[in-house]
Protein backbone atom coordinates (compact mmCIF):
# COMPACT_ATOMS: atom_id res chain seq x y z
CA UNK A 1 0.00 0.00 0.00
CA UNK A 2 1.04 3.60 -0.48
CA UNK A 3 2.84 5.00 2.55
CA UNK A 4 1.13 8.39 2.15
CA UNK A 5 -2.11 6.97 3.51
CA UNK A 6 -3.96 10.03 4.75
CA UNK A 7 -5.77 8.91 7.90
CA UNK A 8 -3.78 10.64 10.62
CA UNK A 9 -5.08 8.37 13.37
CA UNK A 10 -3.74 5.27 11.67
CA UNK A 11 -0.62 6.93 10.31
CA UNK A 12 0.53 8.28 13.66
CA UNK A 13 -0.10 5.10 15.62
CA UNK A 14 1.18 2.57 13.12
CA UNK A 15 3.95 4.29 11.25
CA UNK A 16 7.30 2.49 11.23
CA UNK A 17 6.01 -0.98 12.19
CA UNK A 18 7.58 -3.99 10.50
CA UNK A 19 4.18 -5.55 9.79
CA UNK A 20 5.33 -9.01 10.98
CA UNK A 21 3.20 -11.08 13.30
CA UNK A 22 6.21 -11.63 15.56
CA UNK A 23 5.42 -8.28 17.23
CA UNK A 24 3.89 -9.35 20.53
CA UNK A 25 1.99 -6.12 21.22
CA UNK A 26 0.99 -2.99 19.39
CA UNK A 27 -1.80 -1.04 17.75
CA UNK A 28 -3.81 -2.21 14.75
CA UNK A 29 -7.11 -1.70 12.95
CA UNK A 30 -10.00 -4.18 12.87
CA UNK A 31 -10.45 -5.17 9.22
CA UNK A 32 -12.95 -8.02 9.63
CA UNK A 33 -15.36 -9.23 12.29
CA UNK A 34 -16.74 -12.77 12.22
CA UNK A 35 -18.49 -13.55 15.46
CA UNK A 36 -15.93 -13.81 18.26
CA UNK A 37 -12.92 -13.61 15.93
CA UNK A 38 -11.37 -10.53 14.37
CA UNK A 39 -8.82 -9.82 11.68
CA UNK A 40 -6.41 -6.98 12.46
CA UNK A 41 -3.88 -5.15 10.32
CA UNK A 42 -1.37 -2.39 11.07
CA UNK A 43 -2.59 0.09 8.48
CA UNK A 44 -1.38 1.43 6.14
CA UNK A 45 0.36 -1.95 5.80
CA UNK A 46 -1.86 -4.85 4.79
CA UNK A 47 -0.87 -7.99 6.67
CA UNK A 48 -3.99 -9.27 8.48
CA UNK A 49 -3.72 -11.56 11.48
CA UNK A 50 -6.32 -13.15 13.75
CA UNK A 51 -7.18 -11.89 17.22
CA UNK A 52 -9.78 -12.73 19.84
CA UNK A 53 -11.38 -10.98 22.78
CA UNK A 54 -11.27 -12.62 26.18
CA UNK A 55 -13.60 -11.51 28.94
CA UNK A 56 -15.83 -8.44 28.68
CA UNK A 57 -14.33 -5.61 26.71
CA UNK A 58 -16.83 -2.82 26.17
CA UNK A 59 -16.78 0.86 25.37
CA UNK A 60 -17.66 3.01 28.37
CA UNK A 61 -21.36 3.81 28.32
CA UNK A 62 -21.94 1.75 25.18
CA UNK A 63 -25.15 -0.20 24.56
CA UNK A 64 -23.83 -1.72 21.35
CA UNK A 65 -24.21 -5.38 20.49
CA UNK A 66 -20.73 -5.20 18.92
CA UNK A 67 -18.45 -2.96 21.03
CA UNK A 68 -15.62 -3.67 18.57
CA UNK A 69 -16.37 -2.84 14.93
CA UNK A 70 -14.54 -2.85 11.62
CA UNK A 71 -12.41 0.30 11.48
CA UNK A 72 -11.78 0.44 15.22
CA UNK A 73 -8.22 1.14 16.32
CA UNK A 74 -7.32 -1.38 19.02
CA UNK A 75 -4.46 -2.44 21.26
CA UNK A 76 -3.42 -6.08 21.00
CA UNK A 77 -1.05 -8.46 22.75
CA UNK A 78 0.39 -11.81 21.69
CA UNK A 79 1.38 -14.76 23.88
CA UNK A 80 4.34 -15.85 21.75
CA UNK A 81 2.50 -18.80 20.23
CA UNK A 82 0.76 -16.89 17.46
CA UNK A 83 -2.38 -16.16 19.53
CA UNK A 84 -3.30 -12.46 19.74
CA UNK A 85 -5.80 -10.83 22.09
CA UNK A 86 -7.47 -7.43 21.77
CA UNK A 87 -6.83 -5.60 25.04
CA UNK A 88 -8.22 -2.12 24.44
CA UNK A 89 -10.16 0.14 22.07
CA UNK A 90 -9.11 3.67 21.10
CA UNK A 91 -11.57 6.55 20.97
CA UNK A 92 -13.46 6.76 17.67
CA UNK A 93 -13.48 9.83 15.48
CA UNK A 94 -16.90 8.73 14.17
CA UNK A 95 -19.07 5.69 13.47
CA UNK A 96 -22.17 4.53 11.64
CA UNK A 97 -24.67 3.04 14.08
CA UNK A 98 -28.27 1.82 13.86
CA UNK A 99 -30.84 0.05 16.02
CA UNK A 100 -30.35 -3.69 16.41
CA UNK A 101 -32.99 -5.65 14.58
CA UNK A 102 -34.38 -7.52 17.60
CA UNK A 103 -33.09 -5.58 20.61
CA UNK A 104 -34.76 -2.16 20.63
CA UNK A 105 -32.60 -0.84 23.47
CA UNK A 106 -29.34 -1.80 21.83
CA UNK A 107 -27.59 -0.68 18.69
CA UNK A 108 -25.25 -2.12 16.10
CA UNK A 109 -22.12 -0.31 14.93
CA UNK A 110 -21.71 -0.84 11.19
CA UNK A 111 -18.18 0.59 11.07
CA UNK A 112 -15.94 3.13 12.80
CA UNK A 113 -13.35 5.76 11.84
CA UNK A 114 -14.64 6.21 8.30
CA UNK A 115 -13.39 9.02 6.02
CA UNK A 116 -16.45 8.85 3.75
CA UNK A 117 -19.58 6.76 3.35
CA UNK A 118 -21.03 6.08 -0.08
CA UNK A 119 -24.75 5.55 0.47
CA UNK A 120 -25.71 3.57 -2.63
CA UNK A 121 -29.24 3.67 -4.04
CA UNK A 122 -31.02 2.70 -7.26
CA UNK A 123 -34.22 3.94 -8.88
CA UNK A 124 -35.58 0.42 -9.38
CA UNK A 125 -34.70 -3.19 -8.61
CA UNK A 126 -34.63 -2.26 -5.75
CA UNK A 127 -36.70 0.91 -5.65
CA UNK A 128 -35.45 3.86 -3.61
CA UNK A 129 -37.00 4.14 -0.14
CA UNK A 130 -36.61 7.77 0.85
CA UNK A 131 -37.27 7.17 4.55
CA UNK A 132 -34.35 4.73 4.60
CA UNK A 133 -32.14 7.25 2.80
CA UNK A 134 -33.09 10.08 5.14
CA UNK A 135 -32.57 8.04 8.31
CA UNK A 136 -29.15 6.99 7.09
CA UNK A 137 -28.22 10.59 6.27
CA UNK A 138 -29.44 11.82 9.66
CA UNK A 139 -27.19 9.25 11.34
CA UNK A 140 -24.19 10.37 9.26
CA UNK A 141 -24.86 13.98 10.25
CA UNK A 142 -25.22 13.13 13.92
CA UNK A 143 -22.08 11.00 14.14
CA UNK A 144 -19.85 13.21 11.99
CA UNK A 145 -19.43 10.95 8.97
CA UNK A 146 -19.05 12.64 5.55
CA UNK A 147 -21.45 11.05 3.07
CA UNK A 148 -21.87 10.97 -0.70
CA UNK A 149 -25.01 9.52 -2.27
CA UNK A 150 -24.31 7.14 -5.15
CA UNK A 151 -27.17 6.82 -7.63
CA UNK A 152 -26.12 3.53 -9.19
CA UNK A 153 -27.34 1.67 -12.28
CA UNK A 154 -27.52 4.93 -14.22
CA UNK A 155 -27.52 2.84 -17.42
CA UNK A 156 -31.21 2.15 -16.72
CA UNK A 157 -32.04 5.71 -17.72
CA UNK A 158 -28.84 7.06 -19.29
CA UNK A 159 -27.73 5.67 -22.67
CA UNK A 160 -24.14 4.66 -23.32
CA UNK A 161 -23.71 7.68 -25.58
CA UNK A 162 -23.54 10.94 -23.66
CA UNK A 163 -26.93 12.64 -23.53
CA UNK A 164 -28.94 9.64 -24.72
CA UNK A 165 -31.85 8.59 -22.51
CA UNK A 166 -32.53 4.88 -22.18
CA UNK A 167 -35.73 5.51 -20.20
CA UNK A 168 -37.18 9.02 -20.12
CA UNK A 169 -39.47 8.35 -17.14
CA UNK A 170 -36.59 7.02 -15.06
CA UNK A 171 -34.45 9.95 -16.20
CA UNK A 172 -37.06 12.34 -14.82
CA UNK A 173 -37.14 10.40 -11.55
CA UNK A 174 -33.34 10.59 -11.36
CA UNK A 175 -33.38 14.34 -11.96
CA UNK A 176 -35.97 14.81 -9.23
CA UNK A 177 -34.04 12.69 -6.74
CA UNK A 178 -30.78 14.48 -7.49
CA UNK A 179 -32.44 17.88 -7.12
CA UNK A 180 -33.86 17.00 -3.70
CA UNK A 181 -30.56 15.91 -2.20
CA UNK A 182 -28.21 18.35 -3.89
CA UNK A 183 -30.42 21.23 -2.78
CA UNK A 184 -30.31 19.78 0.75
CA UNK A 185 -26.51 19.99 0.59
CA UNK A 186 -25.45 16.46 -0.36
CA UNK A 187 -23.12 15.36 -3.10
CA UNK A 188 -24.84 12.95 -5.50
CA UNK A 189 -22.80 10.93 -7.98
CA UNK A 190 -24.45 8.90 -10.73
CA UNK A 191 -22.63 5.66 -11.58
CA UNK A 192 -22.94 2.61 -13.79
CA UNK A 193 -20.80 -0.49 -13.57
CA UNK A 194 -22.24 -1.67 -16.88
CA UNK A 195 -21.06 1.37 -18.85
CA UNK A 196 -18.25 2.52 -16.55
CA UNK A 197 -19.97 5.87 -16.05
CA UNK A 198 -18.19 7.90 -13.32
CA UNK A 199 -16.24 4.89 -12.02
CA UNK A 200 -12.96 6.80 -12.40
CA UNK A 201 -14.43 9.76 -10.53
CA UNK A 202 -15.50 7.43 -7.74
CA UNK A 203 -12.05 5.84 -7.64
CA UNK A 204 -10.40 9.25 -7.17
CA UNK A 205 -12.65 9.86 -4.16
CA UNK A 206 -11.35 6.67 -2.52
CA UNK A 207 -7.60 7.20 -2.89
CA UNK A 208 -5.87 7.41 0.47
CA UNK A 209 -9.12 7.07 2.41
CA UNK A 210 -11.07 4.55 4.45
CA UNK A 211 -14.46 4.47 2.72
CA UNK A 212 -17.60 2.46 3.28
CA UNK A 213 -20.27 1.39 0.80
CA UNK A 214 -23.69 0.86 2.33
CA UNK A 215 -27.28 0.61 1.16
CA UNK A 216 -30.13 -1.79 0.61
CA UNK A 217 -29.50 -5.28 -0.73
CA UNK A 218 -29.27 -5.37 -4.51
CA UNK A 219 -28.14 -1.79 -5.18
CA UNK A 220 -24.78 -2.98 -6.50
CA UNK A 221 -22.35 -2.15 -3.69
CA UNK A 222 -20.11 -5.15 -4.30
CA UNK A 223 -20.21 -4.60 -8.07
CA UNK A 224 -19.06 -1.02 -7.56
CA UNK A 225 -16.20 -2.12 -5.33
CA UNK A 226 -15.20 -4.74 -7.94
CA UNK A 227 -15.23 -2.01 -10.58
CA UNK A 228 -12.88 0.07 -8.42
CA UNK A 229 -10.52 -2.89 -8.00
CA UNK A 230 -11.31 -6.02 -10.08
CA UNK A 231 -8.70 -8.03 -8.16
CA UNK A 232 -10.99 -8.04 -5.11
CA UNK A 233 -13.58 -10.15 -6.97
CA UNK A 234 -16.28 -9.68 -4.33
CA UNK A 235 -19.31 -11.92 -4.62
CA UNK A 236 -22.33 -10.43 -6.39
CA UNK A 237 -25.86 -11.72 -7.01
CA UNK A 238 -28.85 -10.94 -9.19
CA UNK A 239 -32.05 -9.32 -7.97
CA UNK A 240 -34.75 -11.69 -6.76
CA UNK A 241 -37.48 -11.28 -9.35
CA UNK A 242 -40.01 -12.89 -7.02
CA UNK A 243 -39.78 -10.03 -4.52
CA UNK A 244 -37.90 -7.41 -6.56
CA UNK A 245 -35.28 -7.01 -3.86
CA UNK A 246 -31.65 -7.85 -3.51
CA UNK A 247 -30.16 -11.00 -2.08
CA UNK A 248 -27.42 -10.63 0.51
CA UNK A 249 -24.01 -11.25 -1.06
CA UNK A 250 -21.79 -9.82 1.69
CA UNK A 251 -22.05 -11.82 4.91
CA UNK A 252 -19.61 -10.00 7.15
CA UNK A 253 -18.43 -6.45 7.58
CA UNK A 254 -14.99 -6.48 6.02
CA UNK A 255 -12.31 -4.01 4.96
CA UNK A 256 -10.30 -4.53 1.76
CA UNK A 257 -7.21 -2.73 0.42
CA UNK A 258 -7.70 -0.93 -2.89
CA UNK A 259 -4.99 -1.15 -5.53
CA UNK A 260 -5.40 2.59 -6.18
CA UNK A 261 -4.54 3.31 -2.52
CA UNK A 262 -6.87 3.40 0.46
CA UNK A 263 -9.29 0.90 1.95
CA UNK A 264 -12.94 0.05 1.40
CA UNK A 265 -15.44 -1.51 3.80
CA UNK A 266 -18.03 -3.75 2.15
CA UNK A 267 -21.19 -4.32 4.20
CA UNK A 268 -24.21 -6.63 4.12
CA UNK A 269 -27.31 -5.08 2.56
CA UNK A 270 -29.61 -3.19 4.91
CA UNK A 271 -33.38 -3.09 4.50
CA UNK A 272 -34.22 -0.99 7.53
CA UNK A 273 -32.45 1.69 9.53
CA UNK A 274 -33.51 2.56 13.07
CA UNK A 275 -32.24 5.78 14.63
CA UNK A 276 -30.21 5.66 17.83
CA UNK A 277 -30.23 8.12 20.76
CA UNK A 278 -31.91 11.07 19.08
CA UNK A 279 -33.73 13.81 20.95
CA UNK A 280 -36.75 15.04 19.04
CA UNK A 281 -35.93 18.69 19.70
CA UNK A 282 -32.52 18.17 18.04
CA UNK A 283 -33.62 16.15 15.03
CA UNK A 284 -33.92 19.11 12.64
CA UNK A 285 -30.25 19.93 13.30
CA UNK A 286 -29.40 16.86 11.23
CA UNK A 287 -31.30 18.09 8.17
CA UNK A 288 -28.81 20.57 6.63
CA UNK A 289 -31.49 22.45 4.69
CA UNK A 290 -33.52 22.97 7.89
CA UNK A 291 -30.48 23.97 9.88
CA UNK A 292 -29.81 26.77 7.39
CA UNK A 293 -33.13 28.51 8.08
CA UNK A 294 -34.34 27.47 11.54
CA UNK A 295 -32.63 30.40 13.28
CA UNK A 296 -35.33 32.53 11.65
CA UNK A 297 -38.14 30.67 13.42
CA UNK A 298 -40.25 32.85 15.72
CA UNK A 299 -40.05 30.40 18.62
CA UNK A 300 -36.93 28.68 19.99
CA UNK A 301 -36.92 25.77 20.27
CA UNK A 302 -39.26 25.08 17.36
CA UNK A 303 -40.43 21.61 16.35
CA UNK A 304 -41.37 22.89 12.87
CA UNK A 305 -44.77 21.26 13.15
CA UNK A 306 -47.46 23.53 14.64
CA UNK A 307 -45.69 26.71 15.70
CA UNK A 308 -46.59 30.01 13.99
CA UNK A 309 -43.79 31.92 12.31
CA UNK A 310 -41.83 28.75 11.52
CA UNK A 311 -39.13 29.44 8.93
CA UNK A 312 -38.82 25.74 8.06
CA UNK A 313 -42.51 25.36 7.22
CA UNK A 314 -42.33 28.57 5.20
CA UNK A 315 -39.34 27.20 3.25
CA UNK A 316 -41.30 24.01 2.53
CA UNK A 317 -44.25 26.02 1.24
CA UNK A 318 -41.95 28.04 -1.02
CA UNK A 319 -40.33 24.88 -2.40
CA UNK A 320 -36.96 25.74 -0.86
CA UNK A 321 -37.11 22.54 1.24
CA UNK A 322 -38.38 19.34 -0.33
CA UNK A 323 -41.82 18.31 0.99
CA UNK A 324 -40.61 14.69 0.80
CA UNK A 325 -37.69 15.45 3.09
CA UNK A 326 -40.02 17.34 5.43
CA UNK A 327 -42.38 14.33 5.47
CA UNK A 328 -39.44 12.11 6.45
CA UNK A 329 -38.64 14.51 9.27
CA UNK A 330 -42.23 14.37 10.54
CA UNK A 331 -42.20 10.57 10.37
CA UNK A 332 -39.03 10.45 12.47
CA UNK A 333 -40.60 12.74 15.04
CA UNK A 334 -43.63 10.50 15.33
CA UNK A 335 -41.94 7.14 15.63
CA UNK A 336 -39.64 5.81 18.34
CA UNK A 337 -36.60 5.25 16.16
CA UNK A 338 -37.43 1.61 15.37
CA UNK A 339 -37.96 2.02 11.63
CA UNK A 340 -37.59 -1.44 10.12
CA UNK A 341 -38.61 -2.88 6.83
CA UNK A 342 -37.40 -6.45 6.66
CA UNK A 343 -34.03 -5.97 8.37
CA UNK A 344 -31.14 -8.25 7.58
Amino acid sequence: MKEEFSNSKFGSTMGGKSGKESTLSGIAVVVKHTGSHYLLSRLPEWNPFTAVVRGKLRLEGSSSTNPIAVGDVVDYKGDGTGVFTITGIHDRKNCIVRKSQNLSRQNHVIAANIDRVFLTVTLKDPEIKLQFVDRFLVTCEAYGVPVTIILNKADLYRGEESGDLADEELAQMAAGFIQIYRSAGYEVLETSVKTGYNIEALKKMCIGKVVLFSGQSGVGKSSLVNALDPSLNLKTAEISQAHLQGRHTTTFYQMHPLSCGGFVVDTPGIRGFGLVDFKKEELSNYFPEMLRVEDNCKFVPCTHTHEPGCAVKEAVEKGEISPLRYDSYLAMLEDDGKYREGDE
